[in-house]
């Protein structure tokens, strides 16, 4: 829970407006009111059949591949994610896809390891779409993201009336800049502030989405809406439930996808464990991290249909219906 420690000159919008503004950033932190997401397990068991026209087009889906060559720790088995990704690969090559998408943390840390690990990906049979997670910044961002094929830290793209937005959110963050730097020093004063502040995501590991970037993000949003398109945003980091992996600012991007009115669905990693929020008819999917176990995988292909997205899980990933527009997570035992 985020605990309220503030006294009554001062409350809690107030304070982050300003000491965010000392940082030299405003990010329109969330740290005003919980939000209540709907537990996996909980909406997983409601499970209705889904009754939809036809497929549009599907895509598939990895989080957290987090290759090393090194031992196992904890319930991490690094080198087994080499395995683990060439059998989604093969299952997504079996699939007629549209593209692929690796949602972060290609690697756990070692720029060597992008070697190995790449070309299992790049087997994919159609375009591949990456971003960066906290674990690949073994080098600078921007080499990271060359040699990834991105067109930016942050993109978008768009597929058949659908547009797919690619955020950074480690734009601002202790890991992906020198220590010393001005993006580093500005990162540092907002992490104080949030650690001094006592809420769950003040960690090190985490990051937020900067000013400019926000300006982007609403552009592209706004043309999107004249466009008639529906929107997926793509992050690392989760933005609801309430957690401690969430995005420094998770409340000014929702915001954003609110005041939009057309984003469907926000999709993640970083929290291995995976989770699930719905919020005023978006759905907020953290995927499962596949370097998770020794033998059991995780990955998915979603489906996209007019009247909603299919999630047809492998692994621990398990499967859902998220409906457009409306408050639906459900577990389908026999999608095929």
């Amino acid at each position: 829970m985020k605990r309220d420690f503030f006294d009554k000159e001062m409350d809690r919008r107030t304070f982050l407006e300003k000491t965010t503004k000392l940082a030299g950033v405003t990010l329109g932190l969330s740290l005003l009111s919980p939000l209540t997401g709907i537990p996996a397990a909980k909406a997983a068991s409601e499970a209705p059949s889904h009754k939809f026209g036809e497929m549009s087009f599907q895509f598939g889906l990895v989080a957290d591949a987090q290759y090393a060559d090194v031992d196992p720790k904890g319930t991490r088995y690094y080198r087994a994610s080499l395995e683990k990704l060439a059998e989604a690969v093969d299952t997504f090559n079996k699939n007629d896809l549209a593209f692929a998408v690796h949602l972060g943390d290609f690697i756990d840390r070692d720029a060597a390891s992008f070697s190995k690990i790449l070309p299992v990906f790049n087997q994919v049979n159609v375009p591949k779409y990456h971003l960066l997670g906290n674990h690949d910044f073994a080098m600078e961002g921007e080499k990271v993201a060359r040699l990834l094929g991105m067109p930016g830290l942050y993109y978008d793209f768009g597929y058949q009336g659908w547009r797919f937005i690619v955020l950074d959110t480690n734009d601002i963050s202790t890991y992906a800049y020198p220590v010393g730097s001005e993006k580093y020093n500005e990162a540092r004063n907002i992490y104080e502030v949030l650690k001094w502040s006592g809420v769950d995501n003040a960690q090190t590991w985490n990051g937020g989405v900067g000013s400019e970037q926000m300006v982007w993000l609403q552009n592209v949003l706004a043309k999107s809406v004249l466009a008639g398109e529906k929107v997926i945003v793509m992050g690392h980091m989760p933005l609801a439930p309430e957690n401690m992996h969430n995005t420094w600012n998770d409340d000014a991007l929702i915001k954003a996808f609110e005041s939009a009115g057309n984003v469907v669905a926000y999709f993640n990693g970083h929290n291995h464990a995976g989770n699930y929020a719905e919020k005023n008819g978006i759905h907020y999917l953290n995927f499962k991290g596949m370097v998770e176990t020794a033998d059991t995988n995780a990955y998915s292909i979603v489906r996209v249909y007019p009247e909603g997205l299919v999630i047809k899980g492998y692994g621990r990933e398990p499967d859902r219906v998220l409906m457009i527009g409306k408050k639906t997570n459900a577990k389908e035992d026999s999608i095929a």
